[in-house]
């Protein structure tokens, strides 16, 4: 009977790993082995002896911290990032704050079909972002664009949006016309926890609508507006779809235009597959850090507040 027992404890208690074993197995296969082969890959390089003919000649060996070093000092993987910093200046504020605007519309009381509102407002979202990249590319192509030829016909000047400075403009209209949707269903999500009791509380006390939303529900909302911050941030240093899409579109977009189509073009282009692996590592660990940083601010910052 003790032996029956133990046995039916043992079991109770390993269920939860049981649970867990199949995802613990795909996240070892496709997540944390990966990312370890692609470790070791930037820590060796390829050694070219003589004249460089047959498979004798190349030999992978060990370069320890070299290719981190050539990849800090690259120009053009610094050229991207700056590049892709000033995108995700206009792209964050923009579609964050178009999300919360739409999200505090939809609660509003006052709004009429709010639910076919808010499926056209997340609608976008769901459109693959090569897809869309196609889409908004054709639509800046003055040959054959529709707003293009409505401008030709009022008189208007005609903006080369694939040029030069407008294709930041461009490029961040893809990408608030594409997130804005998801970003603003969690904001709203967040607006309908919110109890009934504190808006009748607030409108006893003579609160308008506006003072509503700006002193109750932006505040309550927070750690939400953290969370998409926290997606748009990840989101916009790994931006690849839209400026590659767009690419054979202009001559305005290089194959190193971001640090991510650096990175394609290094590995599968130069074929210099482990200086592409340390340009990887670099981004992912720049990614994590700046991530954890600001996760770490916000919490601080609510800490502070619940003190007061």
């Amino acid at each position: 009977m003790k032996s029956t027992a133990r046995r039916r404890s043992y079991g109770v208690k390993g269920a939860p790993y049981a649970f867990l074993l199949p995802a613990g197995i795909l996240f070892a296969l496709f997540f944390a082995l990966p990312i370890g082969y692609a470790v070791w890959l930037s820590l060796r390089k390829v050694k070219v002896s003589g004249l460089g003919l047959g498979s004798g000649a190349r030999k992978e060996v060990w370069a320890g911290l070299e290719n981190y070093t050539d990849a800090l000092t690259d120009s053009e993987l610094v050229s991207g990032t700056l590049r892709v910093l000033g995108y995700g200046c206009i792209v964050v504020p923009v579609m964050l704050g178009l999300a919360l605007l739409f999200a505090l519309m939809l609660d509003s009381e006052k709004v009429r079909l709010a639910p076919f509102t808010r499926l056209a407002i997340f609608l976008p979202y769901a459109i693959p972002g090569v897809v869309a990249a196609l889409l908004w590319g054709f639509l800046y192509l003055p040959d054959v664009s529709p707003f293009y030829f409505v401008l030709d016909k009022l008189g208007l000047p005609q903006p080369d949006l694939l040029d030069g400075g407008p294709l930041y403009l461009a490029l961040s209209n893809i990408a608030v016309w594409g997130g804005t949707g998801f970003n603003m269903i969690v904001i709203y999500t967040s607006l309908q926890a919110i109890p009934a009791e504190v808006y009748e509380a607030a409108k006893l006390d003579g609160a308008t609508p506006l003072q509503i939303a700006l002193r109750i529900k932006i505040p309550m909302v927070a750690p939400s507006l953290v969370l998409t911050f926290f997606f748009s941030i990840i989101a916009t240093i790994q931006v690849f779809n839209e400026p590659t899409t767009l690419k054979p579109l202009t001559n305005s977009v290089s194959t190193t235009w971001s640090p991510l189509m650096k990175v394609y073009r290094d590995a599968f282009g130069e074929g210099d597959i482990h200086g592409a692996a340390a340009q990887a590592v670099i981004i992912a660990f720049a990614t994590l850090l700046l991530s954890f940083g600001f996760l770490r601010a916000a919490n601080r910052r609510q800490k502070q507040e619940a003190a007061r």
